[in-house]
């Protein structure tokens, strides 16, 4: 089988009312509003309620009277009828006006709170985090919002409400029989619903699974039309996508059944209520206990109330599932991140940019270090590279300083500050960053570079297009800045992207900048441009280099060199090659890679 579907939500999960407790703080604020709602729901139910009853009198005054014209006596009850008809449909209106605010204001606080919280979490969440799963996990969850607050205000409490008037009126107007009949047909089909429905699950899911089975298997044949035809198997595919069409027509057959058997026994139950109810009625009816109207009131209310209830399955499995995929989103809110601001954090206050690592180690896990007591000094307005072969924890280095990870031990410094002391936001506001990989924005080659400091004016995002060494590459595009850089930056080459990196974080103008092996997998020519932008913006802000390519860096002020986790280098370029250790041994492979 080359592919399978999943659902949406987990059938198996029960209906959990706590996840009702958890969107309450949501819905405080509104309480005015859905006060009001109720009311007008109340009002909505009571002019339903009173259908009957206007009905009723108009038969019996028809019933009785003599007269062939209309008196002013019926055209009352007539307009009676008309303005409760009215009325339940103008109040069912204005109910679901005034809720729907109430929904709609939930679903955009709760989407927002889940999309701060996300951007809070660490970043060993997003490493593990499917993103797909978890924009529908966000997405299944709001629309779970609307769904279930929908349903439990405009259709499940409406119908208990107005169930409930209609047995205390049966009980006290006429006889607690007719109300017995209410209650035990209703408990009867709520309970056969709910085990129907449950009883249904696995067929409805077996009949998803199989319609995403051929989906899939359509799909994945017509993907790769090429191979197909390259081996003559059409007749192969077609009888495997056959096969998945047969599992899906057995599954919509039980499906079909399943619901067949749901529906009739709950016409039953419906019938069975009538019937007895009618039975009853006439019985009263032909005793001279209740007139023709009576018999049509206890008949209009048999049908009221069980016409909503046609849609307790539905409305049954959709809750189960609106309340798996509202608690879905709600695990999102309980994960906590392992880095966090400790209370009352000071912001970081930098004057100089003197970067200091002080006896650093870090480990991902108990028997695996990565960084073994590494020291070294960044000074104000210098240039630091740091080089070592490919897990030697350049890139750790990196991590800690933005605080993704905090330190297993030891310190990091700015300024004499420890920034596990300080509030991140401050943190990451005096860093700048040229990533590795630079992943760019959906959006114009402007809006990317402006993401370095949001306020910016049109001038100060020119001034740094022209010190990335940028602004040629722009003129020659037709639409200039404005040029939309295509999905994570696709549209742009790896050096424009770099530069545009380069051009934000000049913009962001932070007192120190880091470059993540910025010009690793570069021609040279756009090596060179930005190797230019670098010197250009290293005179005013302090350094931090990660190499891959020791000829970028031979001008720094000081080189250090890694090794699994260890500070074994350190010096300027002269002096390390002049040592004959493992600088100049990096040194010299490159040397011979690039002469090949």
């Amino acid at each position: 089988m080359r592919g399978h579907g999943h659902s949406n939500y987990d059938e198996n999960q029960p209906v959990s009312w706590a996840t009702l407790r958890e969107l309450t703080p949501y819905l405080r604020n509104h309480l005015p509003r859905i006060l009001l709602a109720l009311l007008c729901l109340v009002a909505a139910k009571v002019a339903s309620v009173g259908l009957p009853f206007a009905l009723k009198h108009i038969v019996d005054f028809l019933d009785t009277s003599g007269t062939n014209s209309l008196t002013l006596v019926p055209v009352a009850l007539l307009l009676a009828y008309g303005g409760l008809r009215f009325a339940n449909v103008l109040f069912g209106e204005l109910r679901d006006t005034i809720f729907g605010r109430v929904t709609e204001r939930a679903m955009r606080s709760i989407g927002l709170t889940v999309f701060k919280h996300l951007h809070t979490l660490d970043l060993e969440f997003h490493l593990n985090r499917r993103t797909g799963g978890l924009s529908r996990d966000i997405e299944r969850g709001t629309n779970g919002i609307s769904f279930l607050l929908r349903f439990m205000v405009f259709n499940i409490v409406p119908t208990f409400i107005e169930i409930g008037m209609v047995v205390v009126l049966l009980g006290w107007q006429y006889s607690v029989y007719y109300a017995l009949i209410v209650l035990v047909a209703v408990v009867s089909y709520v309970a056969f619903s709910v085990w129907a429905t449950e009883w249904r699950t696995g067929f409805i899911r077996r009949a998803n699974a199989a319609e995403s089975r051929s989906s899939s298997r359509a799909v994945d044949s017509l993907l790769n039309f090429e191979t197909v035809k390259y081996f003559g198997n059409e007749q192969y595919e077609a009888q495997a996508y056959d096969s998945e069409l047969e599992n899906w027509e057995q599954a919509r057959r039980q499906n079909r059944l399943s619901l067949f058997a749901l529906n009739a026994g709950q016409a039953l139950i419906i019938a069975t209520a009538l019937t007895a109810a009618m039975m009853l009625a006439a019985k009263h009816t032909l005793g001279g206990e209740m007139s023709i109207g009576d018999f049509v009131l206890i008949n209009a209310f048999m049908m009221q109330i069980f016409m909503p209830l046609n849609f307790l399955g539905f409305v049954y499995r959709e809750m189960k599932g609106s309340m798996a995929n509202i608690e879905a989103m709600f695990a999102l809110l309980r994960q906590q991140p392992r880095v966090r601001d400790r209370d009352s954090a000071p912001d970081l206050k930098v004057s100089k940019g003197e970067l200091r690592f002080d006896q650093v180690r870090f480990n991902y896990t108990d028997d695996r270090a990565i960084l073994r007591d590494v020291s070294f000094t960044l000074p104000p307005r210098h240039k630091l590279a740091i080089v070592g072969s490919s897990g030697a924890g350049k890139s750790t280095i990196l991590k800690l300083l933005f605080r993704f990870y905090d330190t297993s031990g030891g310190r990091i410094l700015i300024d004499d500050q420890d920034i596990s002391q300080v509030s991140q936001h401050s943190l990451r506001a005096c860093l700048g960053i040229v990533p590795q990989d630079t992943v760019l924005f959906n959006q114009s080659i402007r809006d990317n570079i402006r993401y370095g400091r949001p306020a910016a004016t049109d001038g100060e995002v020119d001034k740094a297009i022209r010190m990335a060494h940028l602004d040629g590459f722009i003129a020659s595009l037709p639409k200039g800045a404005d040029t939309l850089v295509g999905e994570r930056g696709l549209k742009l080459s790896g050096g424009e992207k770099q530069r545009v990196a380069i051009a934000r974080a000049i913009l962001k103008d932070a007192p120190i900048i880091v470059f993540d092996e910025a010009t690793s997998s570069l021609d040279s020519s756009s090596e060179r441009a930005i190797l230019d932008a670098i010197r250009d913006i290293s005179r005013n802000h302090s350094m931090l280099v990660i190499a891959h390519r020791l000829s970028t860096i031979v001008d720094a002020d000081a080189i250090l060199v890694l090794d699994e986790g260890r500070v074994v280098e350190q010096g300027r370029h002269e002096d390390l090659l002049a040592a004959r250790g493992h600088y100049a041994h990096l040194w010299a492979v490159q040397q011979r890679h690039d002469n090949d």
